[in-house]
């Protein structure tokens, strides 16, 4: 029977610190071995916290990894180069991305958003755009998204 050991890394920063050595050396793996298969499956999301399961065969010694994806906030950060949202998002803009970018996100997201089309999933990443003080194409997030859902119902 697998043993799960769910853990947040930085992307491609992990460590064989307190957290996973106490966790993993009871269980026999080499966590050394651990952290770099992590660091590798997470250096694209370097600068990002990603939730990351590993699933070890306590017979075998072996394990497996299923690597989440960051939050759409955290996605649409780095895509403006911020470290936070704007703490005033109604009347602060900290920068401006694009249709691309959103479609990108979504497509990245993929299932974890809860639209059932690509365009339902970009609605929910252009919602998180108004929470955070971003731009869309030069555009309030707000408008924007009227005129997407208005776009829709006239189809």
């Amino acid at each position: 029977m697998a043993v799960e050991v769910s853990i947040l890394v930085e992307g491609g920063k992990a460590a064989a610190g307190a957290t996973l050595g106490s966790a993993l050396g009871p269980l026999g793996v080499n966590v050394g071995q651990v952290v770099a298969k992590i660091n590798e499956e997470t250096k694209q999301f370097l600068g990002m916290r990603v939730p990351v399961i590993v699933r070890v065969d306590p017979a075998t010694k072996s394990f497996t990894l299923a690597v989440g994806r960051p939050p759409v906030a955290a996605l649409l950060l780095k895509e403006v180069g911020k470290e936070k949202g704007s703490g005033k998002p109604k009347t602060e803009v900290i920068g401006d991305v694009s249709l691309d970018a959103v479609k990108r996100i979504a497509e990245a997201k993929g299932e974890d958003l809860y639209g059932r089309s690509l365009e339902e999933r970009m609605n929910q990443v252009i919602g998180t755009c108004v929470s955070l003080g971003v731009t869309v194409d030069g555009q309030d997030p707000r408008a924007l998204l009227e005129s997407r859902i208005a776009a829709r119902g006239a189809r």
